[in-house]
């Protein structure tokens, strides 16, 4: 049951956001009931609510093993009496030289070649495997995955100071990170580490390390931490793009703060979710959703696949839910992580536009000429304010946008559901010149804009 005085369901996978209960004593007849020790809640820790209330959480869904390999035996039939053992193997060896090319022929005809389920022909008394469909070993695959992976996932420790009707005191509050690249650069939450003083990064082999927040993401729940090290462990980076709903995924960091490199698994219950973080007006979009068991202290852990490459950063969880977890996709996080590698300070393309993503509801509610893109209309600011769908002397108003465009495309890339508008130009660099295909009307035009630099305090 929802707390009738946090109406908001969402909070962000950070110890710091949970208030733990101590350890209750058990009643008559029944055993000990356990809970963490309380820690003081941290001022970088935030909440997220739900999009739109008729989501719903996952149904339970059941595993089945993989296909096991099938053998065939070709029994071997005895040579019929009355004819020499010479007189046999002649006939044998005659006929088959005889036979081979029109079997061949024949064979090629029907297509038995092309055909991958099983051999065309097979030696007399041999044991012949047919191919299966290729199927994944779940268990096996989650071994993999924790044994490639953990080494490239650490555990932040975040201090700073949190003010109380006491006054400032100090906090702590842990969070997990991805290592990326060996030189020390990782990959986490923003609202990890975002207020604190002091960072240590501690690796699964028990190293730790200083740690300084290089950048924030002006778009996203993202941050990137540099560590002083070389030769470190890496995880692989997959291709959120390529996820299917209902693939495998593994999450791996330190729940509650205090079980280091803990692994649980899962599936991609959904794509392109939006969520809003409490306190904030400015809502997540895509964000993976995913059962795997992601608890406080996930918060900048990897999202794995079952290749054991990163396909999302775990950043959020439904409170008052079981199994509905949040991940931000990787693809959408590569840009700054490059940024980084390179020491360049981190940037988004900003194109200035306000819109809503067109459906096939929309599309007839407003009686709009196309089922797809970003329908341009007024908004609210962060601050609250409202405002213009094109904003003024932006980026897109220099380039010919209006209020009611319908942008259908960006530098050929369709604009959709699998492809809104914002993961969409994220992966533009600021200053980069894209043609973007509008709706405006009855007729389609083209336009040139000069993507801008995203100010932080969008």
């Amino acid at each position: 049951m929802s707390d009738p005085h946090n109406p908001n369901p969402f909070e962000s996978s950070d110890p710091a956001d949970q208030t733990q209960r101590n350890a209750l004593p058990p009643a008559a007849g029944e055993p000990g009931r356990y809970s963490p020790t309380p820690e003081h809640r941290a001022d970088w820790a935030q909440r997220a609510s739900w999009s739109s209330p008729s989501q719903q959480p996952t149904q339970e869904r059941w595993y089945e093993p993989a296909t096991p390999t099938t053998t065939a035996t070709v029994p071997a039939e005895r040579p019929r009496r009355g004819a020499g053992t010479g007189t046999v193997l002649g006939a044998a060896l005659l006929a088959a030289v005889l036979a081979s090319g029109g079997t061949v022929l024949a064979l090629n005809a029907t297509g038995a070649f092309e055909q991958q389920g099983q051999p065309a022909s097979s030696p007399v008394g041999q044991n012949i495997t047919s191919r299966q469909p290729v199927t994944i070993d779940e268990s096996s695959a989650i071994i993999d995955v924790a044994s490639s992976a953990s080494p490239a996932v650490v555990r932040i420790t975040i201090s700073g100071q949190e003010m109380t009707d006491l006054g400032s005191i100090p906090a702590t509050g842990v969070g997990s990170g991805v290592l990326y690249d060996p030189n020390g650069w990782i990959l986490t939450n923003r609202h990890v580490v975002q207020g604190g003083n002091a960072l240590q990064v501690e690796l699964k082999d028990g190293r730790t390390f200083e740690g300084t927040v290089y950048g924030i993401d002006t778009l996203t729940d993202l941050a990137i931490v540099k560590i002083d090290g070389t030769d470190l462990p890496t995880a692989n980076l997959g291709d959120s793009e390529a996820l299917e709903v209902g693939q495998l995924v593994i999450a791996i960091g330190s729940p509650l703060g205090t079980y280091s490199n803990s692994v649980t698994s899962g599936i991609v219950s959904a794509k392109g979710r939006t969520i809003t973080a409490e306190g904030s007006t400015q809502p997540l979009n895509n964000l993976i959703q995913t059962d795997a068991a992601i608890n406080p202290g996930n918060s900048g852990g990897p999202l794995l696949d079952a290749a054991g490459n990163v396909v999302g950063i775990n950043t959020a969880i439904a409170r008052d839910s079981t199994g509905i977890g949040f991940a931000i996709p990787i693809n959408i996080a590569k840009p700054i992580m490059d940024q980084a590698v390179a020491g360049e300070q981190l940037a988004r393309p900003y194109l200035g536009v306000r819109y809503e993503p067109v459906t096939v509801a929309l599309a007839k509610k407003n009686d709009l000429p196309v089922e797809h893109g970003a329908l341009l209309r007024p908004g609210r600011a962060a601050d609250g304010s409202e405002r213009p769908a094109v904003e003024p002397n932006g980026p897109a108003d220099e380039g010919g946008l209006q209020d009611g465009d319908i942008i259908l495309s960006v530098d050929g890339q369709v604009i959709d559901e699998e492809h809104p508008l914002d993961a969409t130009l994220s992966q533009h660099a600021p200053g980069r010149t894209i043609t973007v295909e509008v709706q405006r009307g009855t007729q389609k035009i083209t336009l040139q804009v000069a993507l801008g630099t995203r100010p932080s305090d969008l």
